[in-house]
């Protein structure tokens, strides 16, 4: 494409410069990024941007020492400025024993097509025509949604060459295309608000916009009337909308960084069980148009499909080549996080799940950062549903769902097959077999 070579040429540009500094090695990232976005809230244009940004991230090695430096202006004096700044920093910071490039052996060398490139014809003008149409579609719901937070569309392409000193060179192109629809209703004095986003990498996967509108309106319009419930020790069931952030807790204990600081509850857990062994859970780097399909991380090490859970028993930690040395083991290709993660179970819809709990909660909305990673402590703001005899009554707020990470992993009753393409962590909605709620 037009846009690599010239981020070729910086690239190179970069690294040469660096080597006549006397650099021991050095890496480059450049990329450029270019899109617009448009809100429409209340039948009016709220926010019309167009950005084109060029980047470039240097890092460079003498011996064990490290200097890094990022800059937007990617003209020659730049880049030799950044570099030298680079090396300059480096010879001021402290040496460590783990820094430094992964192997040559490691790095990706054959970058397949991922079809991630989709550039949309869409204009601002057809974006603005289709979110005020959104936003008409779901006002005609129903009277009790009195205001909008608006209906953003937003699309953007992006270009990215990596490239380091050890022979490493990738060129790599993609899309990301965003629709979103944020809605307040009000009844009895009583506001709610709801939202459905969307992102995908090929426009023409886009659901239909009046049926972002309808979800927008359905989620929103259920939350009115809202109860609050006695304190008591129930199942509960994480819709599929916050489970993913329930499987981000354990890829943050897995990290290879909080690993080595000794900041995880899962300090020593690799090949231990620590979901139920039903759980499955599988990264798949290769997904054509994947969100975050990719062939090598951030390190541009070789990425592979691997099972990180298998069986309930954790198979391997996530780690970059920095915390792999710190932990005396090897990268996974890991280094800027995990590349389509699949949470795989035994099959039910939600509405077999909610069965299978028969009365519990239904968790849609988590608030606040009660979690801690260091001990597994899971304490958080929630909104949802109560169910009884498998079917929701009625919409309950002002809770807090309590338990510890590790029980919740290992008492995860069944699995929706419910999971949206739409994000890098898919995983339906799960049933937990018991946890605390505090109610009022």
């Amino acid at each position: 494409m037009s846009e690599l070579k010239p981020l070729t040429a910086i690239a190179q540009k970069a690294l040469d410069y660096a080597k006549q500094l006397n650099a021991t090695d050095a890496s480059v990232n450049t990329s450029i990024d270019k899109g617009f976005s448009v809100n429409v809230r209340l039948g009016e244009v709220d926010r019309l941007e167009h950005h084109c940004e060029k980047s470039l991230y240097v890092t460079v090695y003498f011996d064990k020492h490290k200097g890094s430096v990022s800059i937007s202006d990617t003209s020659d004096q730049a880049i030799k400025d950044a570099v030298e700044k680079a090396c300059n920093i480096a010879r001021y910071i402290q040496a460590d024993p783990y820094h430094g490039l992964a192997e040559k052996e490691l790095f990706a060398t054959d970058i397949p097509d991922l079809d991630l490139y989709h550039p949309s014809a869409l204009t601002p003008q057809a974006a603005i025509e289709k979110a005020t149409a959104c936003e008409k579609a779901a006002f005609a719901t129903d009277k009790r949604l009195t205001n909008s937070e608006g209906v953003e569309i937003a699309t953007h392409e992006y270009h990215n060459v990596a490239a380091n000193s050890r022979g490493f060179h990738a060129e790599t192109s993609g899309t990301f295309h965003t629709v979103g629809c944020g809605l307040i209703a009000e009844q009895d004095g009583q506001m709610e608000r709801g939202h459905r986003y969307v992102t995908v990498r090929d426009f023409s996967a886009m659901p239909n916009l009046s049926a972002i509108a309808k979800t927008a309106a359905e989620k929103t319009l259920s939350k009115l009337g809202a109860k609050k419930i006695k304190t008591c020790k129930v199942p509960v069931v994480f819709h599929r909308d916050v489970s993913r952030g329930l499987i981000g807790h354990f890829l943050s204990a897995i990290n290879g960084h909080n690993l080595y600081k000794q900041s995880s509850f899962l300090l020593d857990a690799l090949g231990k069980p620590i979901f139920a062994k039903h759980i499955q859970i599988n990264e798949r780097p290769f997904l054509p148009k994947g969100i975050a399909s990719s062939a090598f991380d951030g390190d541009g090490v070789a990425k592979q499909e691997r099972a990180i859970v298998e069986g309930g028993v954790l198979q391997h930690y996530l780690l970059d080549v920095y915390s792999a040395r710190r932990l005396n083991m090897k990268t996974t290709a890991n280094a800027g996080g995990v590349s389509n993660l699949f949470l795989n179970s035994q099959v039910d819809g939600l509405d077999e799940l909610l069965k299978k709990m028969n009365t519990g909660l239904l968790v849609t909305s988590l608030m606040g950062q009660g979690v801690n990673i260091v001990t597994g402590d899971y304490s958080r703001g929630a909104s949802g549903f109560w169910v009884e005899n498998g079917e929701i009554q009625y919409p309950v707020s002002e809770i807090t769902i309590a338990g510890h990470l590790g029980d919740m992993f290992q008492h995860i009753v069944a699995v929706a097959g419910d999971a949206e393409p739409y994000n890098n962590i898919r995983s339906g909605s799960l049933l937990v077999e018991q946890m605390t709620v505090a109610g009022g």
